[in-house]
């Protein structure tokens, strides 16, 4: 990107910069979080594109895996995803294998997505990609800074 710093800024050491025009995009919270999430997204889907999965499969699988059965409706609020796109991405991953609805033990009308033996395989191996992507978009911090930067992230999301 041209002009684009790679560091704090000039102005402040990170801070919200600002020109005889405005904020800079230097020093724009919002725009540098969309382009880093975008970023590793990107390169997240790419590695994961040998698997059939994307991003968003990973993340449903994650929760799976981190909580145990879930209805597409605890999936949605927890990973901030639409219903619709809910069941679309649970119905790739059951096509595939990696889950499966289960009957709700106290409402018969909700299903439990469960991730199966096969889904916690491709999630070993998926984390195991997402893990070298995170090391190399975080590369330029050290341990302390990535735990930080994690910890501020819960903050701005909670």
């Amino acid at each position: 990107m041209a002009g684009w710093h790679n560091g704090p800024t000039e102005a402040g050491g990170g801070a919200i910069t600002t020109s005889k025009k405005g904020r800079t995009l230097d020093g724009d919270a919002g725009f540098l979080l969309s382009l880093a999430g975008g970023r590793l997204i990107r390169n997240l889907n790419r590695e994961l594109e040998s698997f059939g999965l994307r991003a968003r499969h990973y993340t449903v699988l994650m929760a799976t895996a981190e909580h145990g059965g879930l209805s597409q409706r605890e999936l949605g609020e927890l990973l901030g995803i639409d219903p619709s796109a809910v069941v679309a991405l649970v119905d790739d991953l059951q096509r595939e294998g990696y889950v499966r609805r289960d009957p709700h033990p106290d409402d018969r009308r909700t299903r439990l997505v469960v991730i199966t033996d096969s889904g916690r395989d491709a999630f070993a191996k998926a984390s195991e990609l997402a893990t070298k992507v995170d090391d190399e978009a975080l590369g330029a911090l050290d341990e302390g800074e990535r735990a930080q930067l994690v910890q501020l992230l819960r903050r701005i999301v909670s």
